[in-house]
């Protein structure tokens, strides 16, 4: 089945979200041990020159050159003290900066979280997770667009679940719905990667077919025929009624659907699922 976006082989939001922080923690502690390396060599570098001056100064040499050495040897002590400084300083500038930008990522991460949330609202079924009505009559216009521009076929199949009325009123609604997830989920396995499945709401389903041979409906309903589902003690059979037509080129989303309605509807009013050819309308 073609999936929507958010089900993409890609990452997702938080994914990435953590993809980056890793990166971040990873980058903090070799910066952190760059530092450190470089304040322990000049410190030690600090120290081995005192080592050299201290005892000169402690001998008060008035030699002019010993003079200038010891001022050499103090100044390049106070350098080395002032870069310590000046490199705890960026150090810390940099670890302000990391945590700014890292609670930039979870602000950045909770939103895409919540845009992920909004989108799954819009775009797809709560039940079953299948796109809903408006979503799939807007992918059945997008295919309709590539079949007129490449000049291949396209089938929709409208599916309608029997007697789920019958049990919703014996068994209850969550039977009811746990028929219409089980249809859904079998539904997808039926067919191929191409197609798109789509609840139309209650019971009724759609299923666009690209580029589908007459065939090949035969083998998406063979799939879903016989099927039982368990829910509880009860055994309920799965039935349901079909009905397809091919897309004539130039109609309309609303022309293709109301052909396959009728389709679905020949096929309820024989009140038989051994879908002849009469259940495709052209």
């Amino acid at each position: 089945m073609d999936q929507p976006e958010l089900q993409s082989t890609q990452p997702g939001a938080p994914e990435r979200v953590a993809h980056i922080k890793s990166h971040m923690h990873q980058i903090a502690r070799r910066q952190w041990w760059l530092w450190s390396t470089a304040i322990l060599v000049t410190l030690l570098l600090t120290v081995g020159i005192a080592s050299f001056a201290f005892p000169g100064l402690l001998e008060q040499t008035k030699d002019a050159y010993a003079l200038n050495l010891n001022l050499a040897l103090r100044g390049l002590v106070g350098l080395v003290l002032i870069f310590n400084v000046y490199t705890i300083y960026q150090q810390l500038q940099i670890h302000r900066i990391q945590m700014d930008l890292s609670k930039q990522v979870e602000t950045l991460g909770r939103v895409e979280e919540r845009t992920e949330e909004v989108y799954k609202l819009a775009v797809l079924d709560s039940l079953t997770g299948l796109y809903n009505r408006r979503s799939g009559e807007l992918r059945l216009g997008e295919e309709i667009a590539r079949s007129q521009r490449h000049a291949r076929p396209l089938t929709v199949l409208l599916l309608d679940i029997n007697a789920l009325k019958a049990v919703n009123d014996t068994l209850g609604h969550p039977a009811g719905d746990e028929v219409i997830k089980q249809f859904a989920e079998r539904l997808q396995k039926a067919i191929r990667g191409s197609d798109v499945a789509v609840r139309l709401g209650g019971d009724e389903f759609m299923v666009v077919l690209p580029e589908c041979k007459p065939d090949e409906v035969h083998l998406v309903l063979g799939r879903l025929t016989g099927k039982k589902i368990e829910f509880d003690d009860h055994s309920i059979d799965l039935r349901f009624a079909a009905g397809w037509t091919d897309y004539i080129p130039g109609e309309s989303v609303e022309t293709l659907l109301k052909r396959a309605d009728a389709a679905l509807y020949v096929n309820k009013r024989a009140g038989k699922q051994n879908f002849e050819a009469n259940a495709r309308v052209t």
